[in-house]
């Protein structure tokens, strides 16, 4: 009996827990589960030895096992649960990246660890922790944590944040931390990354700590960083950094090899050697890669690309971002209004720079702005509040429309049945070319060479788009309300707002972008507005002229 009832409890552990594969008894029936917490028992039959099958002469002890069983699965489960949780906290996953530890899942569990430790005050054990693994998994955990824990992380005497941690976290997080660091501490950051990621630091001060941080930088530090941060923001000169790799067009490889091994004012990584000439004005790059299988006698200028790309300081962040995407660049230089060599763009800062500007679009695209999962409920609230006022008053015009056709409405009550069909198809037509024209115009792929041919495909589109769902949503409304005149209606009215929403979806955020506003932020409420309109002034419109006249 009890090599059986083990068994059982075992098979419903396998299914419940998904840990084993389903034990299957000859003689005994499997345990169903209904669910994660409750589960219903089939009754147990036993086919065995004579002995074994006594036990089982009535429903009475039948019952009493079947009860004892299930104690035991909720101890067993519990156990396992347990033994479940230590596993995890002390056996992640992790991969082996150049020196450091990359995990691959941050459970609760493994958060719940950290915050006992904030609690215990043991800094040692975190900051070994954090060594042990990639800087950015380390940033994960850090913004995992609320915001008090994170305060009392930082505050630790004997923690430090390393460098390579800060730069990963999130601007919002980043900015929250900033106000516990002291100046020593910021400055000692600051020495450590590259002048890119410093500017990123800086951006995040208030005046008055900025310049305290600023004047205790050495100065050609000091020169540097404040030059960058006298250009506008999302310019190129906050993306570039100031470490990179020049050398004159006379020089020989070998000259270059020894000059690269001497200097250790030179980035860490590079892929690409300047080449400038008297007035520091780039004229060629050269990839590093060829620099080392060419001899040493070569020329540098012999074996130059020419076709070098320059970014001015002042160009926008998007317009670098197209660039390299547009030319498959690794990286440019960056030069100043006197076309000299100032800095150099790598495409890991811009591939973050795409990212952002796409993550920004795709909320500007639903009215929420710059926001992080991170903000506060009182930030995010009032971020989101001018958006849904917008939509409020947008909201009144639909309903006036259909105000006007309050007769019509109680004369046939279908109307308004149906017709916030015809409104919710147009609305959703309309978004679609609404974020494929956003897209377009991101990517400079809308021009004004194809817009007319773009503006007729949409059209088409729209037509299209209208009679299908016409037919469809026309044969739906005669099969439910044999009713003719409104299947007519109501596919009349589909075919029109489609063709609308696919006009207006790419005609609203073109108008705006020759407006300078962006079309990403206000786009959606005009389109979806106007195809709201339409919806109703179309469907009400014929129908008032059917049924009531």
């Amino acid at each position: 009996r009890e090599v059986f009832i083990n068994l059982i409890f075992l098979s419903n552990i396998s299914l419940s827990m998904n840990l084993l594969p389903a034990v299957n008894v000859e003689g005994c029936s499997k345990i169903q589960t209904n669910s994660f917490f409750f589960f219903r028992l089939t009754s147990i039959t036993l086919f065995s030895r004579n002995s074994i099958a006594s036990i089982y002469l009535t429903g009475f002890v039948d019952f009493f096992i079947s009860i004892f069983i299930l104690i035991r699965i909720v101890i067993s489960e519990f156990c396992i649960n347990s033994a479940l949780l230590i596993y995890k906290e002390f056996m992640t996953l992790i991969k082996k990246l150049k020196d450091k530890k990359v995990n691959f899942e941050f459970n609760k569990e493994y958060i719940r660890v950290v915050n006992e430790k904030i609690q215990n005050n043991d800094a040692l054990f975190i900051t070994n922790a954090f060594k042990e693994i990639h800087p950015a998994d380390a940033a994960d955990i850090i913004e995992n944590l609320n915001e008090n824990d994170r305060e009392k992380l930082i505050k630790l005497n004997s923690f430090k944040i390393d460098p390579e941690v800060f730069i990963e976290l999130n601007e919002s997080i980043q900015s929250e931390i900033i106000k516990y660091l002291s100046s020593e501490t910021i400055i000692s950051i600051l020495k450590n990354l590259e002048s890119d990621n410093a500017i990123k630091i800086l951006e995040n001060l208030d005046e008055k700590n900025k310049n305290i941080v600023l004047n205790s930088l050495p100065p050609k530090d000091r020169f540097a960083l404040q030059e960058s941060l006298s250009y506008p923001e999302d310019t190129a000169a906050r993306l570039m950094q100031r470490e990179f790799t020049a050398i004159p067009s006379n020089w020989s490889v070998g000259q270059t090899i020894d000059y690269l091994r001497e200097n250790k004012d030179l980035p860490e990584e590079f892929l690409e050697i300047f080449i400038v000439d008297n007035e520091f004005k780039p004229i060629g790059t050269v990839p590093s890669s060829k620099v080392l299988r060419t001899s040493r006698d070569t020329k540098m200028q012999s074996i130059m690309l020419e076709t070098q790309l320059s970014i001015p300081v002042d160009m926008d962040q998007e317009e670098v971002g197209h660039l390299f995407e547009n030319y498959n660049l690794n990286s440019a230089c960056v030069v100043d209004k006197s076309n000299k060599l100032v800095g150099m763009i790598t495409s890991d800062d811009v591939l973050t720079v795409l990212k952002e500007e796409a993550e920004e679009d795709a909320l500007r695209l639903a009215g929420v702005g710059d926001e992080e999962i991170t903000d506060g409920v009182f930030k995010k609230t009032k971020r989101r509040f001018n958006w849904l006022l917008l939509n409020l008053f947008t909201a009144f015009i639909a309903t006036w429309v259909i105000y006007m056709y309050e007769d019509a409405i109680k004369e046939m009550v279908l109307l308004a049945v149906l017709m916030p069909i015809v409104a919710s198809m147009g609305g959703n037509a309309g978004m679609q070319t609404l974020a494929v024209t956003i897209r377009a115009l991101a990517t400079k792929e809308l021009s004004a060479g194809n817009f007319s041919k773009i503006v007729t495909k949409e059209f088409i589109i729209g037509i299209l788009n209208g009679i299908i769902f016409a037919v469809i949503a026309a044969t739906i409304v005669q099969l439910w309300l044999d009713q003719i005149n409104l299947s007519i209606l109501i596919a009349v009215a589909m075919i029109l707002n489609m063709i609308v929403a696919g006009l207006f979806g790419i005609l609203v955020p073109v108008a705006l972008k020759r407006m300078k506003i962006d079309p990403a932020v206000a786009s959606s409420v005009f389109v979806t507005t106007i195809t709201d309109v339409v919806g109703f002034l179309s469907f009400l419109g014929i129908g008032a002229y059917f049924f009531l006249n």
